[in-house]
């Protein structure tokens, strides 16, 4: 039975580890031909091997970077049908402890990498066969919302929204069939967060807490969410936020 995305070219970033590795791991089985991205060249390879992905290096800060992959995907594919803007990084600095070596390096990953990524999408999807079409799902988070004293992180989530939003559109008014939309998870059982809450199990209760449902998200339930905006099925959605976090945004805050 054909998957949901069977045969069209897709490409995650930050695909190595976490959500990205959750959304590589649905888009193959969904019958993607998936483009692994990630800095991480040891855990990228045997996510890719395990997959039956494709493992690229890939720095999304990095210009030259994406035109590299720009021209694979056309040498090799002569397409692109779906872009996961994943990778990112937090810096856990408020304003007060915030360096500007910290900020920028920051910013160049979660908020222009993601521009370099759409712009590079956008490049090779309205030149793809039989007509210009593709979906580019971003992943921001709950932070785009409500602000956490991460103040790098909590702008550069707050951007990507803007930044979504003006793809979108700028796809819409040219004719492209080119759909845009951001991804907001919530606290994620993420393989990372699973070995904190093991050295600390009294955390749990915290992270549970953070969302009206009482849990954290799993990342097949934000992988499912980026498959959805990915497939046809979405296929009058672009400019949009979708939130995956239970509830968080939602709720006000509780008097006990």
């Amino acid at each position: 039975m054909a998957g949901r995305v069977q045969d069209k070219v897709t490409v995650i970033t930050g695909g190595a580890s976490g959500i990205g590795e959750g959304m590589v791991r649905r888009f193959c089985a969904e019958g993607g031909r998936v483009l692994l991205a990630d800095v991480d060249a040891d855990a990228g390879q045997r996510v890719a091997d395990e997959c039956d992905a494709r493992f690229v290096h890939l720095d999304v800060s990095s210009e030259s970077g994406w035109g590299a992959l720009e021209t694979l995907i056309s040498c090799d594919y002569g397409r692109l049908d779906i872009l996961l803007n994943n990778a990112g990084i937090v810096a856990e600095k408020s304003i007060l402890e915030i360096d500007l070596d910290t900020w920028n390096r920051l910013l160049s990953i979660n908020l222009t990498g993601v521009m370099l990524g759409c712009r590079s999408a956008v490049r090779l999807m309205r030149n793809n066969a039989g007509g210009s079409g593709g979906s580019i799902v971003n992943t921001a988070s709950t932070t785009s919302y409500l602000a956490i004293p991460d103040v790098a992180y909590t702008t550069s989530k707050a951007g990507v929204v803007g930044l979504t939003k003006s793809v979108a559109v700028q796809c819409a008014t040219e004719g492209l069939n080119i759909r845009v939309n951001s991804i907001h998870p919530g606290a994620t059982l993420t393989n990372i967060l699973k070995t904190a809450l093991d050295a600390t199990p009294t955390l749990a209760k915290s992270f549970n807490r953070m969302s009206p449902m009482g849990r954290m998200g799993r990342v097949e339930e934000v992988a499912a969410m980026a498959l959805f905006l990915a497939s046809d099925e979405a296929s009058f959605c672009t400019g949009g936020q979708f939130p995956v976090e239970g509830g968080t945004v939602s709720e006000h805050p509780r008097m006990g």
